[in-house]
């Protein structure tokens, strides 16, 4: 009677590649009959859609800035050429035409110094000079009133700088203020707690729109006559305030997930709390939450679009003034297509900056 043949007699299957295209493909869109069928579906939908799409983006365009023209192809092709030509009104608002280069130069060096910030190798104490000093060019710029350069009024920025610059300051002023309610709605002083319990739970209640109402319309009502507070301050004071309720919960729900041995670790080191925190405790509940605090990030920069209750005219709002002229209020939906094409491009590099952020750390976690 011969013996039973041994699994490991048979020979094993070649291992399915995973490089180069054929390999992503077969592991991202054709790994089981699901993917693979809804691959086809999509395809499918892609080729019935592409044609018509490509005729009305491209083949039928008018891409130069010429309202003949535009009316000459109706509906049949987009009309680019709105976008060049109300792009710095898009861009800029109503700053002013001949001053609109101090816009794009202060947008030029604050985006440069969030770009810096995103690599480590620069996490540096030099950092937040260049920040201090990044910032402080861009009011200067935008501002005016010294150095030879005219005074502009608040109320008259607008477009991607304004946007830029409340979602910017907003963020890294609410960050730290977040991260002190988390601590204080787990403090063991019941006044802290009750507090910022209270602070977090009123702010989560209401919406954005409100505040930044109560921010612009009824907050100078409790000011004595003497006290003017700008209004792009009050603005963006509510939205700091806003973002860091939200971000509160979240570091929170990261402070919740480190374990007790942490705490009684650094207590045996002799560490006091402010040491245990700074050191230990909040630096592993920060990359327990990147990917929720990113996701705030992304919503409070679109969120700014809700400036423009207030008279405030960000991207969006710039977009809204230039369909104000008749003649070119009939091609609104490029004009919101292009918008939407620079959330996306923001957006989206702030989701992959995220991912890229995780990946080292489980990288180095797993070491």
């Amino acid at each position: 009677m011969s013996a039973p043949t041994s699994p490991a007699a048979h020979p094993l299957p070649a291992p399915v590649a995973r490089a180069g295209v054929l390999g992503w493909m077969r592991a991202n869109l054709f790994s089981g009959w699901k993917s693979t069928l809804v691959t086809l579906a999509i395809v499918w939908l892609a080729l019935g859609i592409a044609p018509d799409l490509y005729q009305w983006a491209i083949g039928n365009a008018v891409f130069a800035p010429d309202f003949t023209a535009c009316r000459a192809v109706a509906r049949e092709g987009a009309c680019w050429g709105m976008i060049a030509e109300k792009s710095r009104l898009i861009f800029f608002g109503r700053y002013p035409y001949l001053e609109q280069w101090r816009p794009l130069l202060a947008t030029l060096i604050l985006g440069g110094a969030l770009i810096t910030s995103c690599y480590r190798r620069f996490w540096r104490k030099w950092l937040a000079l260049l920040w201090t000093a990044a910032l402080a060019a861009f009011l200067l710029l935008m501002r005016g009133g010294v150095f030879g350069l005219s005074y502009v009024e608040t109320n008259l920025w607008g477009g991607f700088p304004l946007t830029l610059m409340l979602t910017v300051v907003g963020l890294f002023c609410a960050l730290p203020l977040a991260v002190l309610i988390a601590l204080g709605r787990r403090s063991k002083l019941k006044a802290i707690r009750v507090f910022c319990v209270f602070y977090v739970e009123i702010i989560r209640g209401i919406p954005l729109i409100t505040v930044l109402f109560t921010a612009s319309f009824l907050f100078p009502l409790f000011l004595p006559p003497q006290y003017n507070i700008d209004v792009l301050l009050r603005i963006q004071i509510g939205i700091i305030l806003f973002t860091a309720a939200y971000l509160a919960e979240t570091i929170r729900g990261g402070l919740q997930a480190i374990p007790k041995g942490q705490y009684e670790a650094a207590a045996a080191m002799g560490l006091g709390y402010w040491q245990t925190v700074r050191k230990i405790i909040l630096p592993q509940a920060l990359r327990i939450v990147v990917a929720p605090m990113v996701n705030t990030f992304i919503s409070t920069f679109m969120d700014t679009s809700l400036v423009t209750v207030v008279s405030l005219y960000d991207l969006t709002g710039a977009l809204r003034l230039a369909l104000g002229d008749p003649n070119w209020k009939a091609f609104f939906i490029e004009g919101y297509l292009f918008i939407a094409a620079i959330y996306l491009v923001c957006c989206y590099g702030m989701s992959r900056y995220s991912q890229w952020v995780e990946k080292r750390i489980n990288r180095r976690q797993s070491r």
